[in-house]
């Protein structure tokens, strides 16, 4: 009979009034600890624009694109302003999977002078295009191709043309690619 007399009481205490919320607030220590977000931002910035936001991996750095086309592979631009051209790639951008096109898709550039007596100037700079808008390219038989992958005899993984059946990646041409830039290099140096 006690334990009525208390539960009456508790419940007379608490003002029923027209507001729907029927009962009191919960003490501090019985209501629901709030949950942080455990997504991080990430902490590196590549070159985008303001409104683009990369996804990131747990440790913050930003995810990289699986690309079919790698540094000195032939290609042709199959979609675009410049579709039919061929050129040779000069550089990747593994993060918005854009490549850069040797004299392929040039744009204006106007540069400001930096010292007093220099004088501005207007250059031409390749521009990226997407690596979905090229295709490798064959010299010999003046074709393009997708890529495929297959392992040799000797248990090397090498990258081919489906069409044409062409080893890309071969030693002689890397080799060859890397003796041309050190070239390029000493002679920039020399001028």
């Amino acid at each position: 009979m006690a334990a009525m007399v208390a539960l009456q009481s508790s419940f007379t205490s608490l003002s029923l009034s027209s507001n729907p919320f029927l009962g009191q607030r919960l003490s501090p220590s019985l209501s629901p600890v709030p949950v942080k977000s455990v997504e991080k931002a990430c902490l590196i910035v590549m070159r985008l624009k303001r409104w683009e936001r990369k996804e990131c991996k747990p440790n913050s750095l930003p995810i990289l694109e699986k690309m079919h086309v790698k540094v000195g592979d032939t290609v042709k631009v199959i979609s675009g302003h410049h579709k039919g051209k061929v050129g040779e790639i000069t550089r990747l951008f593994k993060h918005n999977s854009t490549v850069i096109v040797k004299d392929i898709n040039l744009k204006t550039k106007h540069v400001k002078p930096k010292e007093k007596d220099e004088q501005g100037q207007i250059i031409k700079i390749e521009g990226p295009i997407h690596s979905s808008n090229v295709m490798l390219y064959s010299k010999d038989q003046n074709v393009a191709s997708r890529v495929g992958h297959k392992i040799l005899e000797d248990g090397t993984r090498v990258r081919y043309l489906v069409k044409t059946g062409e080893i890309i990646d071969a030693k002689e041409k890397w080799q060859r690619s890397i003796k041309e830039k050190a070239e390029k290099k000493e002679a920039e140096a020399t001028t």
